[in-house]
């Protein structure tokens, strides 16, 4: 084999900045908030009779002021990729270099936002485990290094070969397709998410408008040619019923729109020992999880869906990911036996029920004090203050079947490879997490708890962040001794296994 040339290792461990059009993209990325301050600046203006081109010149100075900054910010930012490592390098006043090992890389993923996409530029996150949201970031480089980058870090890891990294490509053509969310489906997965964001931005434009420009309610009505006084003598339940038809029909809209945006062109590709999803409409992100960094498998039913037999698919990563608790949402709308090849190939047994057994009977008295009476005492006070606050009331007998119902959806269990825990009512949650991946188990207690013998059992994974864990919670303290003391036996002669034959 011929040694690697030394002017091309030199090259390829040269300091590199990110793509130049990195300074536009980002003076371009302020702009929104300039152009909503416009408005205002010019309303206050409006009655000094400042000529235009006073009023031109602060702005035209702000724009050259953005643009220094942006390619300053530049100028000093760089990275380069070492045997063994990638630094990256940044800070004008204060210097910061940041070195990552390429083996403690556990994710590289790629992102297109819509003006990245149009300047054919691309984010890249590295991605450690280490928890932190930008363990290492490259905003903007072009689409053609992203995936230079990614390719010369996987392939460092696997030999150091800086030099020799650059040759090869991904053979993405190798890859078979596992799963592809057509357009039909995805519009009706759309209607299951339904949101009231949209109305939400609605009520908070035409606040905005009533602060900044006067334009309140009465204005509204009155350029409408209608009196307040006449609408609300028209406002009857005719009325009422159409104006939460037109509310919930926008909330459908809503959750199709941000479920297209979201998902569009979905794929999910397998490939030796990785994973590879692309989606995306406006903001197209591509990102490859390999099998050794999975710790847990999460089915999830929603509400209504659930109940239709439609299930998303998640996997707890090493890496952060593009969510705060770290999972990555390989299959986001199926059904269960399109889930089932995916879960295998992810390494992972098939979640079976057969294997769980209920909490304590405490768990629907602690749902009853939390989700019922708690919340009732709390409208009850705000109706001294505010009477209308007592409708929220109504909604209490959905929390009543919620916490009636808790006992009966939680579950825990030990089967032969995998604890396995299932939780949730209205969003239902199966985990499946293998006994090898298990960090760390908890017990605590609360007072309540204390009260009435039980506990609850915390069940960590690496890089497992967020509220959503697989915990069992209000076990007897009998049973949750039991239980723990079998699990990490289990766990330990896994790890024994996985050492053994790693020997």
């Amino acid at each position: 084999m011929n040694a690697p040339d030394p002017s091309t290792a030199a090259e390829a461990m040269a300091p590199r900045r990110l793509d130049p059009r990195t300074i536009v993209v980002r003076s371009l990325q302020g702009a929104p908030s300039l152009i909503l301050g416009l408005p205002v600046f010019l309303a206050w203006s409006r009655g000094e009779d400042f000529p235009l081109g006073f009023l031109l010149a602060p702005l035209a100075l702000l724009v050259l002021v953005t643009l220094f900054l942006s390619w300053l910010r530049w100028r000093v930012f760089t990275y380069r990729i070492l045997p063994g490592q990638l630094v990256i390098s940044h800070g004008l006043i204060k210097r910061t270099r940041r070195s990552i090992p390429a083996e403690r890389i556990q994710d590289v993923s790629i992102k297109q936002g819509p003006l990245a996409r149009l300047f054919g530029l691309a984010e890249v996150r590295i991605e450690t485990g280490g928890g932190e949201a930008d363990e290492g970031r490259l905003d903007s480089v072009s689409l053609t290094e992203a995936h230079r980058l990614r390719r010369v870090l996987r392939s460092i890891r696997m030999s150091g070969d800086v030099a020799g990294a650059d040759g090869g490509g991904e053979d993405e053509a190798a890859e078979a397709l596992l799963y592809r969310l057509e357009l039909p489906r995805l519009l009706y997965s759309g209607l299951f998410r339904f949101s009231l964001v949209w109305i939400a931005a609605i009520f908070g434009l035409l606040q905005y408008l009533d602060q900044m420009l006067g334009y309140g309610w009465e204005r509204w009505l009155e350029m409408l040619g209608v009196a307040e006084q006449a609408l609300q003598s028209r406002l009857n339940l005719r009325v009422l019923l159409g104006v939460a038809g037109f509310a919930f029909a926008l909330g459908l809209l809503a959750g199709i729109v941000t479920t297209v945006l979201r998902n569009f062109g979905f794929k999910l590709t397998h490939a030796e020992a990785r994973f590879r999803y692309r989606r995306g409409l406006l903001t197209k992100t591509e990102v490859v999880v390999a099998k050794r960094q999975i710790q847990l498998g999460l089915v999830e039913r929603g509400t209504v869906s659930g109940r239709l037999g439609w299930r998303a698919f998640k996997v707890q990563t090493l890496g952060g990911g593009d969510h705060v608790s770290g999972r990555q949402e390989l299959v986001p709308f199926a059904r269960p036996g399109e889930l089932a090849p995916v879960i295998a190939l992810a390494g992972l047994p098939p979640f079976e029920p057969s294997w769980l057994r209920s909490v304590s009977g405490w768990h629907v008295v602690s749902g009853l004090i939390g989700f019922v009476a708690v919340p009732a005492a709390m409208v009850l006070a705000a109706t001294a203050f505010f009477p209308l606050a007592g409708l929220l009331l109504l909604t209490l007998p959905v929390f009543l079947v919620v916490a009636l119902l808790r006992r009966r959806r939680h579950r825990y269990g030990l089967a032969p490879t995998s604890v396995q825990v299932m939780r949730g009512v209205l969003t239902g949650r199966d985990w499946t997490i293998p006994y090898g991946n298990v960090q760390a188990v908890t017990v605590t207690r609360g007072p309540l708890q204390r009260q009435f013998g039980v506990a609850t059992v915390r069940i960590d994974t690496a890089g497992g962040r967020g509220l959503s864990r697989p915990h069992v919670h209000d076990i007897d303290e009998k049973d949750a001794a039991a239980f723990v003391g079998d699990l990490m036996e289990r766990v330990e002669v896994s790890r024994r296994g996985t050492a053994s034959s790693a020997e």
